[in-house]
Order: structure tokens, then C-alpha cells, then sequence
């Protein structure tokens, strides 16, 4: 895996973004998945079970449909400067571990998110590296530096980390909660039927 330049990050859309980006509603990029089989998850992470695409990917992803679909540049411009300093990625094996609320909780073995959301709160817990389609996710490397500080100044929970699974996320192996995405909705029924 290549080295991120340092104090970047890549370049990534989650759902409302890919939507914004095509001037379309998010409910269509699910569409497009599930329905046009025009978009899969090749080029997404999952991350607390909600695709996160390459932006990379994304931005040319209306030159690959059976129909072009224009891209919003203007909303490309925000989003990139949104992210800034960011850098391009073009395959997902390049991504740097990324984590958002699921991993986390898995990571400190959290009893619950409420504990973690309480510590994002009050400031004890780093600020979220992307806000994207309204979750957090954190580069990995940065929240494990800050581990001893957190398990330092705890009160209730300890914040101690979970070797396995620092080192599934590390190595792209982690398959525990938030790594796959749960189906809701009428697709959650057939699925239980």
C-alpha cells in the first residue's frame, strides 16, 4: 500500500455527495445500485456499514452509464475543497484504515456508541477527519496516536485498544460490526423472508 502524503487524506463521497455531485436525489445513487446495476461498490470502503466511493471514481462516473450524466463541477469544487489537503486515490486497496463510530466502538471495545458520541461531545475525542453524508470517519493512525492521552484521562471507560482488531483494520482483514452493509427497509424484509 502506498504511504498517504502526509497530513492528507484521500479524496472520498459518501451517498448525499455522489448525489449532490449528479444533481440527483440520494435515493437515485441507491437506484443505481440496486436497480440499473449502473453502480457497485468496487470502488467504496465500507465504513460503519455505509459506502464511502473514490472520489476519484466518482467524478467519472457519469462517463461510464448507458446515458451520460453531467457532473456538478461546481459541487466537485466544494466537496475537494471541503477535504482539503486531500489527494486522489484510484484504487481502494490505496485507502489508508479508515474508521467511523461501529469501528470505533469495536476498537476500544465500547460497550455501546453512546459512550463514544459523549466523548466526541465534550471535545475528549478528536474531531472526525469527514463528515460525510452525515457520519464521522477518522483516519485510523491519528485515533490510535491519541489512545494513551484518552486511556490517561478516563473516568468510566478505559479506552484501551483492541490488538486484533487494530490489526484487521490495519491489514483490510477487520470484518466485524461496520463492515458490511445492513440492509433496511423493504430490502431488510426480503432478506428476512
Amino acid at each position: 500500500m502506498d504511504k498517504a502524503p502526509a497530513g492528507r487524506k484521500p479524496y472520498l463521497a459518501g451517498g448525499a455527495e455522489f448525489a449532490a455531485l449528479y444533481d440527483v436525489k440520494r435515493l437515485q445513487v441507491s437506484q443505481w445500485i440496486s436497480r440499473d446495476h449502473t453502480l457497485d461498490y468496487r470502488y467504496a470502503k465500507i465504513i460503519s456499514g455505509s459506502p464511502y466511493w473514490l472520489l476519484q471514481f466518482v467524478k467519472g462516473f457519469g462517463e461510464t452509464t448507458p446515458r451520460p450524466k453531467q457532473l456538478n463541477q461546481t459541487e466537485l469544487e466544494r466537496l475537494t475543497k471541503e477535504q482539503d489537503p486531500g489527494y486522489w486515490v484510484r484504487d481502494v486497496e490505496q485507502l489508508p484504515p479508515l474508521v467511523g463510530q461501529a469501528e470505533l466502538v469495536a476498537l476500544f471495545q465500547l460497550p455501546s456508541g453512546a459512550l463514544l458520541r459523549k466523548a466526541m461531545g465534550t471535545g475528549r475525542f478528536r474531531p472526525a477527519d469527514y463528515n460525510l453524508s452525515g457520519s464521522p470517519i477518522w483516519l485510523l493512525e491519528p485515533v490510535v496516536a491519541d489512545a494513551p492521552a484518552l486511556h490517561a484521562g478516563a473516568r468510566g471507560v478505559d479506552w484501551v485498544i483492541d490488538e486484533e482488531v487494530l490489526a484487521a483494520l490495519r491489514d483490510g482483514s477487520y470484518d466485524g460490526p461496520g463492515s458490511r452493509i445492513v440492509p433496511r427497509g423493504k430490502a431488510a424484509n426480503k432478506i428476512a423472508e
